[in-house]
């Protein structure tokens, strides 16, 4: 579900308390998403405005961004004109999804200087562009858009801002009852895409909740049927119509998420009839948005990001289980070794029997109780003697090659192992998680480093770390990749600090860093292991805990394995709710 003219109108309305707030901090996480960091009546709160093509929203989050190290060029322009900028003005125009906020602080010279914030939220046309209200000159999009993309818009620094092309759809705010049934009673629509069609900010959503609400109030052979007289269908829907735009035109909003009769999820600034389970309501907007979005928009732009290290990773894991496969083949041969061995010395203990030119010969195995007989197969363009030495040659080949079978075996286990463990960790990871997992992988030989030309990391340099407060108020770490679980195993914790990890799954390393905690503390902890791990939609997760001094990497090991003792394990099924209430942060090292 698109976010539409209705949701934009309550998230406006939401941020009017900010009005008078100044802009303290100005960050871009990304390439669409600008985050606004706001001192108003309210405190201090935090603003996301995401141009993303998917993904389009304005909302106060909770969430915590990893920002990049050099900020880009658009992020530096906001600085430059917006922070410490007084907001003078937050709008919606018309019903459209455009919010303006307007800006005001003092230039170098220390004169007064105006600016305008539009955020245009429109699918794959969204953008963010701030401007010069006074020239209407644009200062620089998020998004460029140059004549060669368009036509009828540029946005460029130094042209002029021209707005999104007219639809010419109606107020629904400002419609009366006769216009409204005047222009039904004419249209040759059916209900739902006239309302569409002919109102501003209207999504298929809304119009679908006012055609049902006929139904529901008149029945369903009362409902907009072609034969039924088209004023008491103009009346019916108006009525409908009322009840849903009535509360908005107050601002009275009801934000909800549900799932529709498909089972897909749904959200709404209004109340929904066509929510049929798993409906849930909230007290803000933003509350609501930040909860169907979730982590959607930061998964999709991952998805895009890991696309290449997915297929090499999934190609690598192809190769081993194939060698895998090979090997035991290999094994099953290997095994048949004591086989050419008593063949060998049956052949030699009774050369006497056999003929050069035998295909094969039948001879007493005096190494078995019954003495029965054992038919062997011969070449017979070889003596009797060159026959046992053949096999005893195979059986030296094959007793050799089963100590570098064994070891091959172990190996490619391991492997195995460790690139289920990248694949898991990839489907967890966030953006900043992607870029240490293709690291590791050039540390460890898999990859060339494509930046190898560039700047050198620094020495001092760290991983990320998630860090979780506990319903106790105890700190808890968790590893998302391989250069985090070691750096939070072996780098952060104390020797006496508790340590988590699912049993025998790929997972991530979880550290409670405390010695005194309760019963509380360690099922989240064991939560957060279950759910950052293979087993995330599995029920009763296996995870083991002891102490840190009890976990030790073995030398020579791939990134992230440890080996432990004196564990201990309790089941958990994965609870996403309790994970996502816990407080949580993420700083590096």
């Amino acid at each position: 579900m698109a976010l539409d003219g209705i949701v934009t109108r309550a998230i406006v309305h939401e941020l009017q308390g900010c009005k008078g707030g100044r802009i303290s901090k100005i960050h871009q996480p990304n390439g669409h998403d600008v985050v606004l960091t706001l001192r108003a009546q309210r405190g201090n709160s935090k603003l996301l405005i995401s141009a993303s093509p998917t993904y389009p929203r304005v909302h106060f989050t909770e969430k915590t961004f990893v920002n990049p190290t050099e900020a880009p060029m658009f992020c530096m322009l906001l600085r430059k004109h917006c922070e410490g900028a007084i907001i003078e003005e937050i709008r919606q125009i018309g019903m459209e999804r455009i919010i303006h906020i307007d800006v005001r602080q003092r230039d170098e010279l220390g004169d007064v200087s105006v600016k305008r914030i539009i955020i245009e939220l429109m699918g794959r046309h969204s953008n963010i562009v701030l401007v010069d209200p006074i020239t209407g000159t644009i200062l620089d999009g998020i998004h460029h858009v140059t004549p060669s993309i368009s036509s009828y818009r540029v946005i460029m620094p130094g042209f002029s801002y021209t707005e999104p092309p007219e639809q010419h759809k109606s107020n629904p705010l400002e419609v009366s009852s006769t216009e409204f049934r005047n222009s039904y009673t004419a249209a040759e629509e059916e209900a739902s895409r006239w309302l569409v069609n002919s109102f501003s900010g209207l999504s298929p959503l809304i119009a679908g909740e006012i055609t049902s609400r006929v139904s529901a109030d008149q029945g369903d052979d009362h409902a907009l049927s072609e034969g039924e007289d088209a004023r008491i269908q103009a009346d019916a829907l108006w009525t409908a119509f009322e009840s849903v735009m009535g509360p908005v035109r107050d601002n009275s909003y009801t934000p909800v998420t549900g799932l529709n009769a498909k089972g897909k999820m749904i959200f709404s600034a209004v109340q929904l009839q066509s929510i049929q389970d798993a409906e849930k309501t909230y007290d803000t907007m933003s509350k609501c948005m930040e909860d169907y979005y979730g982590d959607k928009a930061e998964r999709d732009t991952v998805k895009q990001r890991v696309s290449d290290l997915l297929r090499f990773l999934q190609n690598e894991r192809s190769k081993n289980i194939k060698k895998l496969d090979n090997l035991n083949k290999d094994l099953l041969e290997a095994d048949d070794a004591d086989k050419f061995r008593l063949w060998g010395e049956l052949l030699f203990a009774s050369l006497h029997q056999v003929s050069k030119g035998d295909k094969s010969v039948e001879l007493v195995n005096f190494y078995d109780e019954d003495q029965a007989n054992i038919t062997i197969q011969l070449d017979p363009l070889l003596t009797p003697s060159d026959n046992a030495q053949r096999y005893f040659k195979r059986y030296n080949k094959y007793k050799n090659s089963l100590a570098v079978i064994h070891e091959q075996l172990g190996k490619t286990k391991d492997e195995i192992n460790y690139l289920d463990n990248l694949l898991q960790q990839l489907s967890i990871a966030s953006m900043n998680d992607i870029e240490e997992i293709r690291e590791e992988l050039v540390q460890q030989g898999y990859l060339r480093d494509r930046n190898k030309k560039g700047k050198k990391k620094k020495k001092n340099d760290r991983p990320t770390v998630h860090q979780f407060t506990s319903s106790e108020g105890i700190e808890l770490l968790v590893g998302k990749n391989n250069l985090q679980n070691e750096y939070v195993t072996n780098r952060l914790a104390s020797a006496n600090d508790t340590w988590l990890h699912t049993k025998d799954i790929p997972g991530s390393h979880v550290v409670i860093r405390s010695t005194d905690f309760g019963e509380a503390t360690l099922e989240e902890a064991a939560q957060l292991a279950a759910y950052f791990s293979q087993a995330k939609e599995s029920s009763s997760v296996p995870v083991d805990y002891t102490f840190i001094r009890h976990v030790r990497k073995p030398s020579g090991s791939k990134p992230g394995f440890v080996i432990y003792d004196h564990q201990k394990t309790l089941f958990v099924t994965p609870n996403e709710e309790l994970v996502k209430s816990l407080p949580s942060t993420i700083k590096n090292g």
